[in-house]
């Protein structure tokens, strides 16, 4: 039996040895070495006793290692819990909690607050920092370089992550191996990956945009990534011309176009820039235009449903809109009150359908049922 997120994502690219991801140090790690450091981790993930359908939560910086926890867990079938750098002990309290997450990654500087945490709900804490060092590090380094790949079926759980709600709890979105793969190949084919393609890479990985869009996409396709740990100016410029393609959110953008050296030279051969996760507004995306010659590619989604429309690649990419429904996408503007459908050219709630969309949240039926019709169709809560 095959388990059709990894096999697609990373299993396929055992032996290759071009390069995967390419390092601010000048390094590199091939698709090979990255499949083979997966496996590691693998084995150190059942070595902690974790089994298909058990949750591992990792609050850990941005590194190979870090996007290697994923993968591993995607060959074990354990689902993924990436949790924002950002969030502090008394938050992340509440989503080792709600979430049962069995086994807890930290980073050294944080291990210390996060012990309690992790012990008050019998979860298993170890730490992964980005130089690659960490007591899940040492446990993996000396385990075999490969794993036998844990059976999944497309709607098997892969992931959750939790909604930033402006009101009430966070939600633990429910995404399965099906969600992801199947945007991440309408995704490669929409906006043209191929293994010829190099993403600078300068999101953080704990969301949809870094993680699932970016990565995923990159992972399809076959191509390779600049990793960078965060934006930074100097680095972005310096290694751009390295690049095919780049996707950011609209200050990275911004932050380029008010540096001098950003310009049309520097750009000529980049073949995609991709913008979302906030609106980009029209003033960027114009002078953004004037000034290179690109037109900034834009597209909206969300945590319950990865992308769901896009500028075209090919056609008028126009500013201050998300473009179309992706290919198998469905999306209809709807009245709020009465849930029906709205004429053109009048404003209401966005609703999608498609397999993209999420299977529900975690543990809360009642607010499931509240925003995801029993005809597959997602109230988004947003208005177009």
């Amino acid at each position: 039996m095959a388990n059709p997120l990894y096999d697609t994502l990373f299993g396929r690219h055992a032996g290759k040895t071009t390069p995967f991801l390419h390092l601010p140090d000048g390094g590199t790690l091939t698709h090979d070495a990255f499949v083979r450091m997966a496996a590691r981790f693998a084995h150190a993930i059942t070595a902690l006793g974790l089994e298909p359908g058990d949750r591992l939560a990792a609050q850990i910086d941005k590194s190979p290692e870090a996007l290697a926890v994923y993968a591993a867990c995607t060959q074990t079938g354990v689902v993924f819990l990436p949790l924002n750098t950002g969030y502090t002990a008394t938050e992340l309290d509440y989503f080792i909690g709600n979430s049962g997450a069995k086994l807890m990654l930290a980073t050294d500087r944080t291990a210390e607050a996060l012990t309690p945490v992790a012990a008050s709900y019998g979860a298993t804490l170890k730490t992964l920092n980005a130089d690659g060092t960490g007591s899940f590090a040492d446990l993996a380094s000396d385990q075999p370089e490969t794993f036998k790949t844990a059976p999944r079926v497309a709607d098997d759980l892969a992931a959750f992550l939790y909604t930033s709600g402006t009101t009430g709890r966070s939600k633990g979105a429910m995404l399965t191996q099906d969600n992801l793969l199947s945007n991440a190949r309408t995704l490669a084919d929409y906006w043209r990956f191929t293994d010829k393609d190099v993403l600078l890479h300068a999101l953080p990985i704990f969301h949809t945009h870094g993680l699932f869009v970016a990565t995923n996409v990159t992972l399809i396709a076959g191509g390779s990534m600049i990793f960078l740990p965060k934006f930074d100016l100097d680095q972005m410029i310096a290694l751009m011309p390295q690049a095919t393609t780049m996707m950011g959110v609209p200050t990275f953008y911004t932050r380029l176009l008010d540096d001098p050296r950003f310009t049309r030279e520097l750009t000529a051969h980049m073949r995609l820039f991709v913008s979302g996760s906030a609106p980009l507004l029209a003033e960027t995306h114009i002078r953004f235009e004037q000034r290179t010659g690109h037109r900034i590619l834009e597209r909206y989604g969300m945590t319950e449903t990865n992308m769901n429309t896009s500028n075209p690649y090919d056609g008028d990419r126009r500013a201050g809109t998300v473009g179309f429904p992706l290919p198998g996408v469905e999306l209809k503007i709807t009245d709020p009150t009465t849930g029906a459908e709205l004429p053109q050219g009048e404003i209401g709630q966005i609703e999608v359908r498609g397999p993209n969309v999420f299977k529900g949240y975690w543990q809360m039926p009642e607010k499931t049922a509240e925003e995801l019709r029993a005809d597959g169709f997602f109230i988004t809560g947003d208005l177009g």
